[in-house]
C-alpha cells in the first residue's frame, strides 16, 4: 500500500469515528429531551438548535465576523512577536533571563482582571483595540515558549560545525535554528490559535458591556432574553469555527514537515 493511499484511509477513519459518535450523542441528547419533556430554557433539542441556527444564522454570522477579525489579528501578532522575541532570545542568553520572566507573568495572569485595566488605558472608545490586546495575551506565550524550545533543541553538533566554518549569527539562524525550532513553531501555532479564539471570546464577554458585537455578546444577550438556543447556536459556530482553525492549522503543518521531519514521515506511512 502506498503512503497516500494509507494517508487517505486514515484520514476517513480520522473523520468517520468522530461523526458516528457525534451522532449517537446528538440522537441520544434528542430522545433524553423529548421523552423527559425539558423545558427549552433548560436544555434545547439539537432539532431546535439547528432551527435557531437557520433563523438566526445571518446575524450570529456577521458577529463571528467580527469576532474571527480580532481572533486572525492576535494570533498575528502573537505569531510575529513570539517567533521574533524567541530569535532575540536565543541569540542573547541575558536577554533571555532579562525578559522571559516578565513573560510568564503575562500568561499566568488572568484576562479577567486585567481587562479592566485595559479598557481603563486604552479607552472605552477604542474597545475592539482593547480585545485585540487582550486576545494577544493570551495567544502569545505557546508561540514564544515554543519557539525558544525549538531554538534550543538544535543538534549541537551541527552547531560546533557552524561554528569551525565560521558561519555568520544570521546564517546560523537561517540555516539551522530556525529549520530545526519550526516543528515546534507550528505545535505553538495549532495551540495558539485555538487560545486566540478563546481570548477573544473572554475578552468580549469581560469587557463587552454592549461596545462589542462580537459573538460572545450575542451569547450574553441571548441569554438576558432567555433565547438558549440561540445560544447554543452560536457555541455552535464557535466550536465549528475553532475546528476549522485547527485543522487549517494542521494542514499546514503538515506541509511544510511531510517531506522532512519524523512526525510527518510516521504519520503518512
Amino acid at each position: 500500500m502506498s503512503n497516500r493511499s494509507a494517508f487517505r484511509i486514515y484520514s476517513i477513519d480520522t473523520l468517520l469515528i468522530p461523526m458516528l459518535v457525534g451522532g449517537c450523542v446528538l440522537g441520544l441528547w434528542e430522545f433524553l429531551v423529548h421523552i423527559n419533556d425539558v423545558p427549552e430554557f433548560v436544555l434545547p433539542s439539537p432539532t431546535r438548535i439547528g432551527a435557531s441556527l437557520l433563523e438566526d444564522g445571518p446575524s450570529l454570522l456577521g458577529s463571528l465576523g467580527v469576532t474571527l477579525k480580532i481572533t486572525l489579528a492576535a494570533f498575528f501578532l502573537a505569531l510575529v512577536g513570539g517567533v521574533g522575541l524567541a530569535v532575540l532570545f536565543s541569540q542573547s542568553r541575558t536577554l533571555e533571563m532579562a525578559l522571559f520572566p516578565y513573560a510568564v507573568i503575562l500568561q499566568v495572569t488572568p484576562v479577567v482582571a486585567i481587562a479592566p485595566l485595559v479598557l481603563i488605558w486604552v479607552g472605552f472608545d477604542r474597545a475592539q483595540l482593547a480585545l485585540l490586546i487582550l486576545a494577544w495575551i493570551i495567544a502569545f506565550f505557546p508561540i514564544l515558549s515554543n519557539t525558544v524550545l525549538g531554538l534550543r533543541s538544535a543538534d549541537h553538533n551541527l552547531r560546533d560545525l557552524f561554528q569551525l566554518y565560521h558561519a555568520s549569527r544570521w546564517q546560523t539562524l537561517r540555516h539551522l535554528l530556525l529549520p530545526a525550532a519550526l516543528p515546534h513553531i507550528l505545535s505553538g501555532m495549532k495551540v495558539s490559535g485555538g487560545l486566540a479564539l478563546i481570548g477573544a471570546i473572554v475578552a468580549e464577554f469581560v469587557a463587552g458591556s454592549g461596545t462589542s458585537s462580537g459573538l460572545a455578546w450575542r451569547i450574553i444577550e441571548a441569554g438576558n432574553r432567555l433565547q438558549i438556543p440561540k445560544m447554543f447556536a452560536a457555541l455552535v459556530l464557535l466550536s465549528l469555527t475553532g475546528i476549522v482553525i485547527f485543522f487549517a492549522l494542521s494542514m499546514l503543518e503538515r506541509v511544510l514537515l511531510r517531506r522532512w521531519h519524523e512526525s510527518a514521515v510516521i504519520r503518512e506511512g
